[in-house]
């Protein structure tokens, strides 16, 4: 006899109706992760829940263990809304105007590495 879950799999036509599973009104979350004030929230993995204050717990306990942490954010996957593949052609610009664009100066990233690099903030 096994305690392993994945060699001992629960035998579900045993189990009546009046046994409830504990993870059957589980919800999956979205969760965001902010190393330092100011900086910006960066999605960082997912974890299922019954409620935001569970998900802020196991988002914690998850995702802020070993980095900084600032803040932790969650959101509801099925409040999460995209495009479709199909539209991605809304997302074309035109090459000739990148310098509109503060994604195209890279000076950001140069700034931090030197102040890291002299230890000034």
């Amino acid at each position: 006899m096994s305690l392993d879950p994945r060699v001992n799999r629960i035998d579900l036509s045993k189990i009546g109706n009046e046994e409830q599973h504990t993870n059957s009104h589980l919800i999956t979350w979205e969760v965001f992760h902010q190393e330092k004030k100011g900086k910006q929230v960066i999605h960082v993995g997912i974890v299922h829940a019954s409620n935001p204050e569970m998900a802020l717990v196991l988002a914690k306990e998850q995702f802020a263990r070993r980095g900084a942490t600032t803040n932790i954010w969650v959101a509801k996957t099925s409040d999460v809304y995209s495009f479709s593949y199909e539209d991605e052609d809304i997302f074309e610009t035109t090459p000739s105007k990148e310098f509109r664009e503060a994604g195209y100066y890279k000076v950001r990233d140069r700034i931090e590495a030197y102040q890291a690099k002299n230890h000034t903030v």
